[in-house]
């Protein structure tokens, strides 16, 4: 799901031609990223042209101000666009763009980036994406809107 320092996409192990890509394999996808497994980041449902993903807020992901950095927004933003376009698309895709933009602080206990594929073509998707903050209560409260389009890397 992510983009090799080659440029070439990477696909999870036992993601090739014939193999499903279904919830356990994007964990796998997930988890292959440094970084995602740094922020602590989880998928929590994957398949039909969506995705989510969760990271629970603690205070070394907070800007100065207390509010959950931007950066993690966005890479939870780009991670639930990619796999929901990777529903739709397979599994190797790369995210060509996304834009997204921040309507309140985050604040809670954890952040959940809802993602569903508004279109798919035979070699892009476009994604859109809201991201949320849960707090104690589970209540949710919408803290960014995020599109992307994502593109098929098949070497068809």
């Amino acid at each position: 799901m992510t983009e090799a320092a080659s440029g070439e996409p990477r696909t999870p192990a036992g993601s090739g031609a014939g193999a499903a890509f279904d919830l356990s394999v994007a964990e796998q996808a997930l988890d292959a990223q440094p970084f995602s497994r740094l922020l602590k980041a989880r998928i929590t449902a994957f398949g039909d042209g969506g995705a989510s993903l969760e990271v629970d807020i603690r205070e070394e992901l907070q800007q100065q101000n207390g509010h959950l950095h931007g950066g993690v927004l966005s890479h939870a933003a780009d991670n639930a666009i990619t796999f929901a376009a990777g529903s739709t698309l397979g599994p190797a895709v790369l995210t060509a763009g996304f834009s997204i933009q921040y309507v309140r602080p985050g604040r809670g206990r954890t952040l959940i980036a809802r993602a569903d594929v508004v279109h798919t073509g035979r070699r892009q998707a476009v994604v859109r994406c809201d991201l949320l903050t849960a707090d104690e209560a589970d209540d949710e409260r919408l803290c960014a809107v995020a599109q992307g389009t994502v593109l098929s890397a098949r070497q068809d």
